[in-house]
């Protein structure tokens, strides 16, 4: 077991605001509410303290994609751990059923031995007209049945799934996904903002990296992001990478929706943590260049090479955002749309020791998840 200690003298954002020379204690796995009489005590003067990061939507890492066997997946969690994702989703990409149920198997005993938080199916029950970097080939109408197997396939460990609820059996499924306690999201979708209402009614909760792989915003034709954006039920993803997004976008969904109904997302691929070159998104073969993934046939954008450090990052110092509204979209929101804010997604006694240090620039200066070092800081060095 991890020894107590106490971090001092941070900036510490907490759900009530920010704490100026603020402490965090430490015991075991778990935040304490005071510390113990022999507790390490560590100086952070000068830094933040935040929650640890909760990814929803994330594709792999570190040259290795959720796609892959067992140690490949690992190499992806450890990488983004390393950038102050504590939590993660794990997200397929569009493939043969039979190999998706399977990859469904595998990663729900990661997620029983608690490395992920869960799986997410992106794809292939997606529009052909905004499949992005899916094999249209491989693409499916989201009758309930084909939805019904991959859940079962997770055993219970499936957390969402996106479709486009336009196509035949989409409402439905929705419904399904409702029913079994799966987060239904919309994406990669040409619904109308009539279709989209409708699905939001039947149960759907989340946008898929809005403003991607879905219509623009019409003044006649509004689309589903309006849609979305509008209904107090759905939490919007955001990709904050400057590259899926122009600042005003994501200015206008923070303005909308509120820093309540956003999560920051990667979509991050297996170049995330590595850098240019060749990768497989699946099937289909990608090109990074200056960061920035794109499919080799196509030039569509697949994925990002982004990791949430550098989302933080840019939030509030290129976006402009308060440090508190930052948390909100990175840890806060994504826990309580998992279901695990009783245990993360904020520095509470009583919750899971996940945590990032920043330095008064928020750089990542280091990580703990459940009371152990993932990125030792300088001060422990």
């Amino acid at each position: 077991m991890a020894p107590s200690l106490v971090l001092a003298g941070a900036r510490v954002v907490l759900p009530g605001g920010v704490v100026d020379d603020g402490r965090v204690s430490v015991e075991g796995t778990r935040i304490a509410a005071t510390a113990a009489e022999n507790a390490q005590v560590i100086d952070v003067t000068g830094h933040w303290l935040v929650p640890g990061f909760v990814d929803i939507h994330n594709h792999g890492g570190g040259g290795a994609s959720f796609s892959g066997t067992a140690d490949e997946i690992m190499k992806a969690v450890r990488t983004h751990r390393a950038h102050g994702t504590t939590t993660l989703v794990a997200s397929t990409v569009t493939d043969e059923m039979d190999l998706l149920a399977r990859q469904a198997g595998l990663l729900s005993e990661l997620a029983e031995q608690g490395e992920i938080a869960g799986i997410h199916f992106e794809g292939p029950f997606i529009s052909p007209c905004r499949k992005g970097a899916h094999s249209e080939k491989l693409l499916r109408d989201p009758a309930p049945g084909e939805v019904r197997k991959l859940i079962d396939a997770a055993r219970g460990r499936a957390k969402m799934v996106t479709l486009a609820a336009e196509l035949p059996g989409g409402v439905d499924s929705v419904r399904l996904l409702a029913e079994h306690g799966v987060i239904a999201a919309i994406g990669h979708t040409d619904a109308t903002y009539e279709q989209t209402v409708e699905a939001i009614d039947a149960g759907a909760t989340v946008a898929t990296h809005l403003f991607n792989a879905m219509p623009p915003l019409g003044h006649r034709s509004p689309g589903p992001i309006a849609a979305l954006l509008e209904d107090e039920r759905v939490t919007v993803e955001l990709i904050n990478d400057g590259t899926h997004l122009h600042p005003a976008a994501l200015e206008l969904a923070f303005h909308r929706a509120g820093a309540d109904r956003v999560a920051f997302i990667t979509d991050a691929m297996d170049a995330a943590g590595i850098g240019d070159g060749r990768y497989m998104l699946g099937p289909l073969e990608v090109e990074v260049s200056e960061g920035v993934a794109r499919l080799v046939e196509g030039g569509s954008i697949a994925g990002s090479t982004l990791t949430l450090d550098r989302a933080f990052k840019r939030a509030v110092t290129v976006d402009r955002l308060s440090v508190e509204d930052a948390v909100t979209a990175l840890s806060v929101n994504p826990a309580r749309l998992l279901g695990l804010f009783d245990r993360i997604g904020s520095l509470e006694p009583g919750k899971d020791a996940d945590l990032v240090l920043l330095d008064a620039d928020f750089g990542l200066q280091g990580v703990m998840r459940q009371g152990e070092w993932v990125v030792v800081p300088p001060q422990l060095a």
